[in-house]
């Protein structure tokens, strides 16, 4: 399956919208749009249409939660499912990524 990235501007932040699975295939596709964003905006990820997800996108979110802090943006994922959140719950992720469960869907 492919990676579709839709970007944003509203309020002041990026929304970045993701669609489809991020995996060792589509995650550097995903990298290239999320890391330079997060150099220089406050971002928003919405992952309500993310299907699947492995150790490999979990990675490009570290990478985007180091860059953010190094920049002093803020960086905060949207619409997780239960699924994709046990991801970050059993490695750890959740404790330091901000994971709002209360922010759904956007104008897409």
């Amino acid at each position: 399956m492919d990676l579709t990235i839709k970007t944003e501007q509203l309020d002041g932040q990026t929304h970045l919208y993701i669609a489809g699975e991020i995996d060792t295939y589509t995650a550097p596709k995903l990298r290239q749009e999320l890391v330079p964003a997060v150099e220089t905006n406050d971002v928003v990820v919405h992952l309500d249409e993310i299907h699947y997800m492995d150790s490999t996108g979990l990675g490009v979110f570290v990478g985007a939660l180091k860059a953010s802090k190094k920049n002093g943006t803020t960086f905060t994922l949207v619409g997780v499912s239960e699924r994709i959140r046990r991801l970050f719950e059993i490695t750890g992720l959740s404790s330091i990524i901000t994971i709002d469960s209360g922010v759904r869907g956007g104008t897409q």
